[in-house]
């Protein structure tokens, strides 16, 4: 099974909106939403089934048994993080969101009122109909979105059919842990990106993490017609490090009315579906 990572170096561009015109001209049996921190994919799906949910337990967080702790400090001296508060009548309590899990404060404790649990870092959900969608929400305050990510992907592998050929991911903004855990397995990156300053540089930053894991990057232009010089800038950049530049599309505010209404650009009539179509096409000839 192929996989096609839809990404982009920030947000706003109009990644999702580009993931979600692919699975309606794919008419895709397989597709993940890797966007962990803010998943919005599930808007345009169309999948009606109750989901499979589980709880995602990621990294281990230190807990302090009160019964056993003689106050003498020593977790609270030893961690970095300032996971460990201290109360005004002298006990110490864990700082969930603070605790990076090194347990330092466990191995310190002289009379081990310190332990590592697992805690709930999220929920996964799979959507099994004719085809099948994964996809997760990360908790609030949470450091594991990568490995969320891998866990999505691996959810989507587990349900889906040995004869799927192709699965579109919908990735992560930026170039951090989610987009890094994204990349891992696919064939072809669609990087999705607008004619503005910073547009242009997170493409690149974007651009060097694909080189670094050797993964192919088709490279197209949303809303290229508000800054065309740029828009060139970015296509003589793309073809300069041998990505390759599949389509322009024009700013188009019929894409924002598809969206309010929970719907693909492929499903309503607007400008852009031609040039979208265009994308699709030069980059399903790329895979």
């Amino acid at each position: 099974m192929k996989q096609i990572l839809v990404l982009s170096g920030k947000g706003g561009t109009g990644k999702t909106t580009m993931a979600a015109a692919f699975l309606n001209l794919l008419q895709a049996k397989a597709f993940a939403d890797c966007d962990v921190d803010a998943p919005n994919l599930h808007l345009v799906t169309g999948m009606k089934s109750k989901p499979i949910e589980e709880v995602y337990y990621g990294m281990e967080k230190a807990s302090i048994n009160e019964d056993l702790c003689i106050q003498c400090g020593q977790c609270y001296d030893s961690c970095r993080f300032g996971g460990i508060l201290k109360g005004q009548d002298q006990t110490f309590r864990v700082d969930p969101y603070a605790c990076e899990g090194c347990s330092v404060c466990q191995a310190v404790c002289p009379l081990g009122a310190v332990s590592m649990n697992r805690v709930p870092d999220g929920q996964t959900k799979v959507y099994q109909e004719d085809r099948v969608f994964s996809t997760a929400q990360l908790k609030m305050g949470s450091g594991t979105s990568g490995k969320l990510v891998s866990t999505v992907k691996k959810n989507l592998a587990s349900y889906v059919a040995d004869d799927v050929d192709i699965a579109l991911i919908d990735g992560s903004p930026g170039i951090g842990c989610p987009v890094i855990s994204s990349i891992s397995g696919v064939h072809l990156i669609l990087l999705v990106t607008e004619p503005t300053v910073s547009g242009i540089s997170d493409m690149k930053r974007l651009v060097e993490i694909g080189d670094h894991f050797k993964v192919p990057i088709a490279v197209c232009i949303n809303k290229y017609d508000v800054n065309k010089e740029k828009s060139l800038e970015i296509k003589d950049y793309a073809e300069d490090k041998g990505c390759s530049f599949v389509g322009l599309v024009p700013y188009d505010k019929g894409i924002a009315r598809a969206t309010n209404q929970g719907l693909s650009v492929m499903e309503v009539e607007t400008e852009a579906k031609t040039y979208i179509e265009e994308v699709f096409f030069n980059t399903m000839q790329l895979l």
